[in-house]
């Protein structure tokens, strides 16, 4: 192995197997995942949940771009429906305009210094705030905003909204505080130590409507890890993404780390790759959005300080394989689930499925047969719904082209089996 010996102002490199090393490595903190409750009839938590959607009915939340700190509305303005109940506008909204993203840029840029400065145990602090907030007296409020503003059943919004936002922000301290007491090898003589820095500029957010969760890691991770963020969240998914916003700075995340930004999405690309302070995309959504972002930022490479880091999840098509030895009861329930939970607006999602030509007779019988017992609605007023509306109009008609024998939407399922 190497060891650093200096000598006088110089340093040259040498084989000590017996110097003692200076390397401990220590568990920062035990967490262990969220729990996922049940939301059984007489329950807590489903008392609590009934009790948030009340709170909901008919209301529709105000919601601004939060600039600096501060709240900031223009002339833009939108409105988040609810899938399932399009006269309910769930959510006020406006775009930020093309200045109002560049003076977000200035207010992140202006805190970066002093967030990336403080301690990472102190920025962890905040996310396992967020976390036990989320766990507790905000676990049904979030639930609910994600239920009503984008058709989530209960449990679909429990393992995303609840127990999977939870993780990450509890696993993601966690892991940034490991990461800090992952230090070089060092002996006697030599002592080596590494500083993790936040990049130089700021990372741009732009998270999908499907997951509640997603949002608030994309925003949340690269924060947490000492830099600055613009989050743009999914015009579909306003309402849930401003309840974790508003958690996070309750938890003590400072006004300026985390801008809140809602924009029109070329706009708001445009804009972020055409400023020299761009160092990151943390991006969840579409093939073609995410290739226009990538081509955009390789056509500006000259204008930046630092090369951008770019992370992107892509929807896909998946598929299942049955096998000759498998159960097929296990492989039907898998397939259904797959393919039609939360609409089949999963990244996933089942969409085709290769069976033996023995076993598909079969196959497609119990298919079909446990399709037809899937339950479509209102996912607030009944908890047994297995599904409802799909997000909005573009994606009703992307599942549905036209054909009688293929679709998902809130009038019921549908599915095209063929040999």
């Amino acid at each position: 192995m190497l060891g650093k010996e200096r000598t006088g102002g110089s340093q040259r490199f040498l084989s000590c197997p017996c110097a003692r090393r200076r390397w401990q490595h220590r568990p920062a903190i035990q967490v262990t995942n969220e729990p996922i409750l049940e939301f059984k009839p007489g329950s807590p938590e489903r008392a609590a949940l009934q009790k948030a959607l009340a709170d909901l009915k008919g209301k529709t939340e105000e919601i601004p771009c939060v600039i600096g700190g501060e709240e900031v509305w223009t002339p833009t303005v939108r409105y988040q429906l609810s899938p399932f109940n399009h006269a309910h506008k769930v959510a006020k909204y406006c775009y930020a305009s093309k200045e109002l993203i560049n003076k977000a840029i200035n207010a992140a840029l202006a805190a970066r210094k002093e967030w990336d400065l403080k301690p990472v145990q102190d920025r962890a602090q905040i996310f396992l705030r967020a976390a036990d907030m989320l766990s507790g007296p905000r676990r049904a409020e979030v639930l609910a905003k994600t239920m009503v503003g984008q058709g989530k059943t209960v449990i679909q919004a429990e393992i995303d909204a609840a127990a999977e936002l939870i993780d990450f922000f509890r696993f993601n301290a966690k892991y940034a505080l490991e990461l800090e007491q992952s230090q070089p090898l060092s002996v006697d003589i030599s002592t080596n130590s590494m500083v993790y820095r936040g990049l130089e500029g700021f990372v741009a957010a732009v998270s999908p409507f499907n997951f509640t969760a997603i949002g608030g890691n994309l925003a949340g991770a690269p924060a947490l890890m000492g830099n600055v963020v613009l989050w743009k969240p999914s015009d579909t998914a306003l309402l849930s993404s401003y309840a974790v916003y508003k958690i996070l700075l309750e938890a003590g995340l400072p006004p300026n780390v985390v801008q809140f930004v809602p924009s029109d999405g070329p706009e708001f690309g445009d804009t972020v790759t055409s400023s020299e302070h761009f160092c990151g995309l943390n991006f969840t959504g579409s093939v073609p959005t995410f290739k226009r972002l990538w081509k955009q930022v390789s056509e500006n490479l000259d204008r930046y300080r630092n090369f951008p880091r770019l992370a992107g999840e892509c929807g896909g098509k998946n598929f299942h394989v049955v096998h000759s030895s498998a159960d097929l009861g296990s492989a039907v329930n898998g397939t259904l689930r797959s393919a039609f939970e939360f609409g089949g607006q999963k990244c996933s999602a089942c969409s085709r499925l290769y069976a033996p030509a023995s076993l598909w007779p079969h196959i497609k019988e119990k298919l079909l047969e446990e399709h037809g017992k899937i339950k479509v609605g209102d996912p607030t007023q009944d908890f047994g719904t297995f599904f409802s509306a799909v997000i909005d109009a573009k994606v009703s008609s992307e599942r549905a082209p036209g054909s009688p024998s293929c679709g998902v939407g809130a009038a019921g399922a549908r599915c095209q089996l063929s040999s």
